[in-house]
């Protein structure tokens, strides 16, 4: 990733105020509210002004989405040896319909 592309990921986050990590739930959330305030057809002032401002939150909400949609998630456990006793047992022993949890 470039600084350039950084950049605007940095921008995108402080226009919506988000913390240093965001869940995607987070991110929409941001953007719906601030479409609220800023789309023409919501807003109290449907100005030139609020629709530059509506254009930009969409910018930004297509540069941090774009940013999910390119993430690689890790889907194994890097270390399996790190699971709790709690967590080792279930991995074993928790889908058994013996040992695991029951339902009712």
């Amino acid at each position: 990733m470039t600084k350039e592309e950084w950049r605007k990921i940095i921008e995108a986050r402080e226009l919506f105020g988000l913390e240093s990590k965001a869940t995607l739930k987070e991110i929409k959330q941001a953007y719906r509210r601030m479409a609220k305030i800023y789309h023409p057809d919501l807003a109290t002032d449907s100005s030139r002004a609020s629709i530059v401002q509506m254009h930009e939150i969409t910018a930004a909400y297509d540069v941090l989405l774009d940013y999910c949609e390119s993430f690689r998630f890790p889907l194994t456990l890097e270390d399996p040896d790190s699971l709790d006793a709690e967590d080792w047992w279930f991995d074993r022993f928790g889908r058994d319909p013996l040992w695991g949890k029951k339902s009712g």
